[in-house]
């Protein structure tokens, strides 16, 4: 089975996502045209892309904009087959939000974001959409100790900015605001879609496995870490500021909870009272390296937490030479709270380390793939379109692991000279095998007038 027909065969899923075969048809239509085409990945290019430039256009568009499914069932069937490719003793699940950006000042959903890729001296902003994503963990190395984790994307939502009142607001809407911020914010989006993952979980029968979602420091506050997650069977870990304060529970008798002596996690690491430096094996960047960490459990987080307990984890910083006899450098130190007091420290240590894999799939995401340069304007398809693309995306992604394994085979395109060290497929090499792959056997799916091929590939491009 190569790439071509996993892709017909696990699609066949999605008859459940949409209200008719014939949707569904079309709807894999563009979405193959999105993944393979070349140049800008709009729509009237994945129309091109399979030779329809004389027929009518509308019933693409209208997949998105009328059409009654929703982007989040898409990707039902992806997870459950993810959860098949490999079995796990816990289910590790990264969870981070991505920018994509418009030029449409009237694109329904745009607001100014903050540019990430901007200066540290400098906050630029940029008009776009913000998406919220979340990625299954696959720990390939747990097989053959040599392959690195794959992320598979499991969602991709869109996690729009409460829009501010003017300077005439009345106070009303000012207020109105300030309600909207507390209930339509990042964190409680993410809150939302943990508690919806581990319930899909639980209903496709894997209620005894631990679910860790990983995230970032945006996600180190008390509306994340507030809730009682040991009772839904979920590890929460993000990575926290040097400087939040932090105490042990007060000793003796007396109505007194939080310790009155304070203490901070930059303290613990300096401080050689404050735990015992350990080491660990985490497999990271192609093989195993040792990591040095402190641990202290039970503390509390008044500020964020409350009085649920929590676990502090300090990674020491990694040494490194620019050269084989240059000066040595050390990165930053590395601060994690979780919420789970049990599981064992290296467990807690690689799940953080392999969400470096989400950062992956954003890459490949905007810069292989092209999401958001489609140019929709309706409400319903700036969310649908992306979503979609980046399903085909997580089942390209399966297609690769199932049919041709973890690592880079002579399937594949030869590598130029230069990065003839690669030893897993990257998103380009799976979309070029599938292109070739679509030329040698034209897709049946699809009532196109020409068969794809190189010749039209390039032309529809350049159209």
């Amino acid at each position: 089975m190569n790439l071509l027909d996993y892709l017909l065969k696990q699609t066949h899923a999605w008859s459940a996502v949409f209200a008719q075969e014939r949707t569904r048809l079309r709807a894999l239509t563009v979405a193959v045209g999105l993944l393979c085409g070349m140049g800008r990945r709009t729509v009237t290019r994945a129309i091109t892309f399979h030779g329809n430039t004389q027929k009518d256009w509308s019933a693409d568009y209208k997949v998105f904009s009328r059409s009654p499914w929703t982007p989040r069932a898409l990707f039902h069937p992806i997870l459950e087959s993810a959860l098949q490719a490999q079995p796990m003793d816990h289910i590790v699940i990264s969870t981070d939000d991505t920018r994509v950006w418009r030029n449409g000042q009237h694109v329904p959903q745009t607001q100014w974001h903050r540019d990430p890729m901007g200066p540290p001296f400098q906050t630029n902003l940029r008009w776009g959409h913000r998406f919220l994503q979340a990625s299954l963990v696959l720990p390939l190395y747990q097989q053959d100790g040599q392959s690195a984790a794959r992320s598979i994307p499991v969602r991709f939502e869109i996690a729009p900015v409460v829009k501010k009142p003017g300077k005439q607001a009345t106070p009303q809407q000012h207020q109105r605001y300030r309600q909207q911020k507390k209930k339509q914010n990042l964190s409680v989006q993410f809150v939302a879609l943990t508690h919806e993952v581990r319930q899909q979980l639980d209903e496709t029968g894997h209620q005894h496995q631990r679910l860790i979602q990983v995230g970032d420091g945006s996600f180190c506050n008390r509306t994340v870490f507030r809730p009682d997650w040991e009772a839904q069977n979920v590890t929460i870990i993000a990575r926290c500021r040097k400087d939040i304060v932090l105490c042990h529970r007060a000793a003796g008798p007396g109505p007194r909870f939080y310790d009155p002596v304070k203490f901070t996690p930059a303290q613990v690491r300096r401080d050689g009272r404050r735990g015992r430096w350990q080491t660990t094996q985490i497999f990271h960047g192609g093989c195993y390296r040792e990591v040095r960490y402190k641990e202290k459990t039970p503390i509390y987080w008044q500020g964020g937490a409350g009085q649920r307990p929590v676990r502090l984890l300090v990674v020491a910083p990694v040494g490194y030479r620019t050269s084989k006899n240059g000066r040595k450098y050390y990165r930053k130190p590395a601060y994690l709270l979780t919420t789970d007091l049990t599981t064992a420290a290296p467990v807690i240590l690689q799940a953080y380390f392999d969400r470096w894999g989400i950062e992956v799939n954003h890459r490949d995401e905007k810069e292989t793939l092209g999401v958001g340069q489609a140019q929709v304007w309706n409400p319903h398809s700036v969310t649908k379109v992306p979503a979609l693309l980046v399903a085909m995306y997580s089942w390209l992604l399966l297609a690769g692991l199932h049919c041709y394994g973890p690592t880079r085979t002579e399937v594949y395109e030869p590598l130029p000279k230069w990065r003839r060290g690669a030893k897993r497929p990257s998103c380009l090499d799976l979309v070029t095998l599938l292109r070739r792959q679509l030329t040698e056997k034209p897709s049946p799916f699809a009532n196109g007038t020409v068969a794809p091929s190189y010749a039209t590939m390039v032309t529809n491009a350049a159209a």
